[in-house]
């Protein structure tokens, strides 16, 4: 792209690997090109209070970044940082920049990291407008052969007002852009390769394809997330009482202790992402409805909302259909939803007060678990209307259940069962695995179908037994907790 001198940005959510990418490269075009690397986050607001102090800050950058540059060309930029120049403006900053290409014995790549600073400016605005006429123009005046502006917004949406008192007509000063197609996550094979070398040093014995397929199943290849992970396996889970050597950390068991461990911890992509949810009311709710009620939401580019849950990684395409980005943030936000509903919350609460219930020799009851949530919920929402219970039933049952596992297990939802009828909940505690199936009644041979569907996923995990969760609508339908036998399998089926 760099070759073919297109200007284009690279928009990706936060902690994606952005600005690691950017030093790689300028790293690597330093063999043909003059590399100009700046950095928006270093310049402070008041530098773009005002063309003046912008091309006042911008300058002083370009002298700091700038590894050879002409003599008059230097001087013409120092006089704009100490205020000597008889015109300081835009225009006079673009007039030196076009000399600068001229006089380089390379051709200049320029490189804007952190753009985001800048987005709300009309300074910054207008000086992408300088930049697209001079790409415009390149055919006839000597410009840069690239430039390369990264950030999380996609400043090729950025809007212009083409005259001040025209408020409705707008258009936007980087259509200039090539689109940028570069894939920035991980595959499994990329994770694969990097566990391969990491097993050439350390020689764990790990099964590298199992935690390769592990690590991209639950980060779908969020770089961040992938290096977090195997950063506490190689660090924190390694070495502890449970796992004494990096042997007994590198498997399943290690791995999910690990992945406890990142989703219960508060970063700053954690943080990052809860903040959206506050400025963008409704962005919180359309991922509430994903989440919980499963509702089915096409992926529509256009659309405001889905644009910006993309934009700041929460969401991805499938098959033209949102599903949240990775199943990391599928827990972080199920977590985060739950904790909004904690405090006074009496099925919470009935899940702290009966906590030492469930437990039994460290392992976890969960036909008591059950047990206990029929009981409770039963007699806090028994007399409530169908349209209560259907939408608050499921996540009501994992409110009731944090509690109980807090602090040692951890829970994830299976996305492909995630939708209005049926959503799967995995429970990892001490090393074990329970699969719960919670659904709303449809009558017996719907049931009768969940049945053999959970009978299939225990298959898939192993298991002999597995446990159904069904909120029944039925005036006359019997609450209570029964077995049944399926094959070689065990279902304890719950009815509230």
């Amino acid at each position: 792209m760099v070759d073919d001198g297109a200007y284009f940005t690279i928009n990706r959510a936060r902690q994606y690997g952005k600005t690691t990418t950017l030093r790689a490269l300028a790293h690597h075009l330093k063999k043909e090109y003059d590399v100009i690397s700046l950095d928006f986050q270093r310049m402070s607001s008041l530098s773009f209070e005002n063309e003046q102090t912008f091309v006042a800050a911008f300058a002083e950058e370009l002298l700091e970044a700038a590894v050879q540059l002409p003599e008059e060309i230097s001087e013409e930029l120092k006089a704009f940082t100490d205020g000597s120049a008889r015109i300081n403006s835009l225009q006079a900053l673009f007039r030196i920049l076009r000399l600068w290409c001229k006089r380089s014995d390379k051709r200049i790549v320029l490189i804007i990291d952190e753009v985001d600073t800048a987005t709300n400016n009309q300074v910054f605005l207008d000086f992408l407008a300088q930049l697209r006429a001079a790409y415009l123009d390149s055919d006839v005046t000597p410009t840069f052969q690239s430039v390369i502006l990264a950030g999380v917004y996609d400043v090729r949406n950025i809007k212009r007002k083409i005259r001040a008192e025209d408020d409705h007509k707008t258009n936007s000063p980087w259509n200039i852009a090539a689109d940028f197609l570069v894939s920035m996550s991980f595959s499994a094979e990329d994770i694969s390769g990097m566990l391969m070398e990491y097993e050439t040093d350390y020689h764990t014995g790990m099964d590298v394809q199992k935690i390769a397929e592990l690590l991209y199943e639950y980060t779908s290849g969020y770089p961040y997330l992938v290096s977090r992970l195997c950063k506490f396996l190689d660090e924190r889970i390694a070495g502890s009482k449970e796992f004494p050597d990096k042997n007994d950390a590198w498997t399943e068991k290690g791995f999910f202790e690990a992945e406890k461990m990142l989703v219960k911890e508060n970063n700053p992509l954690y943080q990052s992402l809860i903040d959206k949810l506050y400025s963008y009311p409704e962005l919180k709710t359309v991922l509430y409805e994903l989440l919980f009620n499963g509702k089915s939401i096409p992926y529509i580019s256009t659309n405001s909302y889905i644009e910006t849950a993309a934009m700041f990684g929460f969401i991805r395409n499938v098959n033209d259909t949102v599903v949240i980005s990775n199943r990391i943030f599928e827990t972080v936000l199920y977590n985060f939803f739950i904790s909004e509903e904690f405090v006074g919350n009496k099925i919470y609460d009935a899940g702290v007060q009966e906590r030492n219930y469930f437990i039994s020799g460290g392992h976890l009851n969960v036909r008591k678990i059950l047990e206990k949530f029929i009981e409770t919920f039963d007699y806090l929402y028994g007399d409530r209307d169908e349209t209560f219970l259907e939408d608050v039933g499921r996540r009501y049952f994992l409110l009731f259940l944090k509690p109980i596992i807090n602090g040692i297990g951890n829970y994830s939802i299976e996305p492909e069962t995630r939708n209005r009828e049926r959503m799967d909940v995995v429970i990892y505690y001490h090393g074990e695995q329970h699969i719960i199936e919670m659904k709303v009644w449809r009558g017996n041979a719907y049931n009768e179908r969940g049945e053999k569907q959970l009978s299939d996923y225990l298959d898939y995990f192993h298991l002999k037994k597995g446990y159904m969760l069904s909120f029944n609508f039925n005036k006359k339908k019997e609450i209570g907790v029964r077995e049944i036998f399926l094959g070689d399998k065990v279902l304890i089926e719950a009815v509230v």
